[in-house]
């Protein structure tokens, strides 16, 4: 499989994942019916609304949001005002919606729970970026994720700015502390995976998290590594550790890496840095509907 053709299926993937969990957390969320929408408001209602950001960031999931309206509120006109990747400031519309009263009020909260989540991680992605300007270092997520919305999370770091890193156990090796000292040793761990690659004839990146420099050299010495995974190093070890790879594969810093340290790793010349704080620490944006008779009365104070 060609790396055109891997990308092609990670991506139809992904999508595939999206659709499911918004069918899901549908079902969460109306179960039989929303029924203050039902008893308050007729049904032959029809009002306009748009989506207001509170505060400054970089917004994520507008397209999330309309397949939200698409799947439960088909008869809603969703209009994008920005794309995925803009930063925004607070007061600005970003999207708006129009149809059936009842469909915009019983879509709402979904739509916002997943651009809100998205955004927040966009923006936070976003500022490690920055954070990394002009070290060549590329940022990383992980799989420490909220589960069942994986996709949607690995979608936003993408619109920040980031790169994926594996999105489960199926798409490439890792070779852990644990597997290591299940295996026995770091050879033997190496020497396991790509004899299983080449039984299931199959072909993945291989990586390997190395604890200490004695590892990485095992794990150099063991051959066939696309990646070594450098964790918990210091930025000094770190920098010790890239010189005496000297470029012979890539390098990744993991473990406690967060905004405060992170630049520090890139000019230690890692090739990548991986942050679970990616996907489970930013705070999301803040953003309501608001119908369009609120936004006429907050636009005019």
């Amino acid at each position: 499989m060609s790396e055109g053709d891997v990308l092609n299926h990670k991506i139809s993937t992904m999508e595939a994942q999206m659709d499911a969990a918004i069918a899901s957390a549908w079902k969460e969320d109306i179960g039989t019916g929303d029924v203050t929408s039902a008893a308050c408001i007729p049904a032959s209602a029809r009002e306009a609304a748009g989506f207001l950001v509170k505060g400054p960031g970089v917004i994520a999931g507008l397209d999330v949001a309309q397949r939200v309206f698409a799947f439960g509120a088909p008869d809603v006109a969703f209009t994008p005002k920005a794309q995925d990747g803009d930063e925004v400031q607070a007061g600005q519309v970003v999207a708006h919606v129009e149809g059936p009263a009842r469909q915009i009020l019983t879509a709402e909260r979904l739509a916002l729970n997943f651009m809100q989540r998205m955004s927040g991680i966009a923006t936070g992605t976003r500022r490690v970026v920055a954070l990394l300007e002009g070290t060549g270092t590329q940022v990383l997520d992980t799989r420490k994720t909220t589960p069942g919305i994986r996709a949607f999370e690995k979608r936003a770091v993408q619109i920040g700015g980031g790169v994926n890193h594996r999105m489960g156990l199926y798409d490439q090796i890792l070779i852990k502390d644990n597997h290591v000292d299940y295996a026995g040793s770091m050879k033997a761990a190496v020497q396991r995976a790509h004899a299983y690659l080449a039984e299931v004839d199959r072909q993945v990146p291989v990586v390997v998290e190395v604890r200490d420099i004695a590892e990485m050299e095992e794990a150099l010495a063991a051959g066939g590594v696309d990646r070594l995974l450098l964790d918990n190093f210091s930025p000094a070890l770190a920098a010790d550790a890239v010189r005496q790879i000297g470029g012979k594969v890539k390098t990744e810093a993991s473990g406690g890496l967060n905004p405060s340290n992170v630049r520090a790793y890139g000019e230690a010349g890692v090739d990548y840095v991986s942050l679970g704080w990616l996907t489970h620490s930013p705070m999301p944006l803040d953003i309501s509907l608001k119908s369009a008779e609120s936004l006429k009365l907050s636009q005019h104070g």
